[in-house]
C-alpha cells in the first residue's frame, strides 16, 4: 500500500503532476486486463464514486463488492476476503474502513490496497486532490497558509491534508471547539481563534462534525455552532482577497458553514470533488505502476 508519509518528495511530486495532466485533458489507459474492487464499508458518495470513474477512464475491470451481501456478514475476516479476492484476480482493493489502520491485519495480502479512509486516521487521496486543488489556485502549495478548521480530532482529512501540506512546505493552523483538540496543539501555537484565522490564511478548509465517531455526544445546535466555530458570511468578508474556501464534503449547510457560502466566488469545494477523479487516477496509476503494468 502507497503511504504519503513513506513516499519521497520526488514521488510525491509526480503523483501531483500527474493528477495536473490528467485535469487539463491526458488520457492515459492500462496495456493490460486488470480488475479492481471497491470494498466500502462506510456510507460514501464523492469517494466511492470517483475511485470507479478514475478506474474506468483507466481502463480498469471495476468488480461490484456489496459489502453488505458479502461472506463479512457470516463471519468471514477482512484478511480472507482479500485473500479470496487475490485468488480470482483482483490486482487492487480499493478499503475505506471504520477501523483506523484496518490495514494493519492485511499485511501478508499479495494485492494492492488503496486506503479510501480508515477510521480517525487517514484519508491520502483527499490529501492529494486537496493539495492540487491548492496548486491549480496559486501555482504551488509552499509558503500558503491554510487553515483546517472544525472537529479536527475525529477528522482523518485533517491528519492526511495537514501532514502532506506541510511537506510541501504550507504552513498548516487550525481552528474549531476546543473539545476537539489534544492539549499539544492548543499550546503550540497551531489552534488560533476563528475570527482570526479567517484574516490570515490563503486556503480555508472546513470540516464536518463527525457525530459518528464521537463516544460521547456533544449536543451544540446549529445555529450556536456557525455562529461560535463555523465560516459565517461576516467572517468570510473578513478573507483575504484571493482567499479559498474548500471542504472535503459532506456538507452540513448552515453548521459548519454558511449556506450561501458553499457556491460563492470564493468556494472550491465542487472543484474539489471534480479533482478526486484525477487524483485517484493518479494514485491507482502510481499502484500499479509499481505492481509492474503499464500504461499508454
Amino acid at each position: 500500500m502507497i503511504k504519503l508519509s513513506r513516499l519521497s518528495a520526488e514521488q510525491i511530486q509526480k503523483i501531483l503532476d500527474e493528477a495536473m495532466d490528467f485535469s487539463k485533458g491526458k488520457i492515459s489507459k492500462a496495456k493490460d486486463e486488470i480488475y479492481v474492487a471497491n470494498l466500502f464499508f462506510e456510507d460514501s458518495t464523492r469517494t466511492k464514486l470517483s475511485f470507479e470513474v478514475a478506474e474506468k477512464k483507466l481502463g480498469l475491470h471495476v468488480v461490484d463488492f456489496e459489502v453488505e451481501k458479502s461472506s463479512l456478514n457470516k463471519g468471514e475476516t477482512l484478511l480472507d476476503t482479500i485473500k479470496t479476492l487475490e485468488a480470482i484476480g483482483i490486482e487492487v482493493a480499493v478499503i475505506r474502513h471504520s477501523k483506523t489502520r484496518f490495514y494493519d491485519e492485511l499485511k501478508d495480502a499479495k494485492l494492492s490496497i488503496v486506503n479510501a479512509g480508515d477510521g480517525i486516521g487517514y484519508h491520502p487521496t483527499q490529501a492529494v486532490l486537496d493539495a492540487l486543488t491548492i496548486i491549480q489556485e496559486f501555482g504551488n502549495v509552499d509558503g500558503l497558509k491554510v487553515g483546517i478548521v472544525g472537529d479536527v480530532k475525529h477528522s482523518r482529512v485533517a491528519n492526511s491534508t495537514s501532514g502532506l501540506l506541510r511537506r510541501l512546505g504550507a504552513k498548516v493552523h487550525f481552528s474549531g471547539p476546543e473539545f476537539w483538540f489534544d492539549e499539544a496543539m492548543l499550546i503550540n501555537g497551531t489552534f488560533h481563534p476563528m475570527d482570526e484565522l479567517v484574516k490570515e490564511v490563503d486556503a480555508l478548509i472546513m470540516l464536518r462534525i463527525q457525530n459518528e465517531r464521537h463516544q460521547e455526544k456533544i449536543k451544540i445546535k446549529s445555529d450556536e455552532y456557525l455562529k461560535k466555530y463555523g465560516l459565517t458570511k461576516e467572517r468570510e468578508k473578513k478573507m483575504k482577497p484571493n482567499a479559498i474556501i474548500m471542504h472535503p464534503a459532506p456538507i452540513n449547510r448552515g453548521v459548519e458553514i454558511d449556506d450561501a457560502l458553499v457556491e460563492c466566488d470564493r468556494s472550491r469545494i465542487f472543484k474539489q470533488m471534480q479533482n478526486g477523479v484525477f487524483a485517484r487516477m493518479a494514485i491507482l496509476k502510481a499502484t500499479l505502476e509499481e505492481r509492474g503494468y503499464s500504461f499508454s
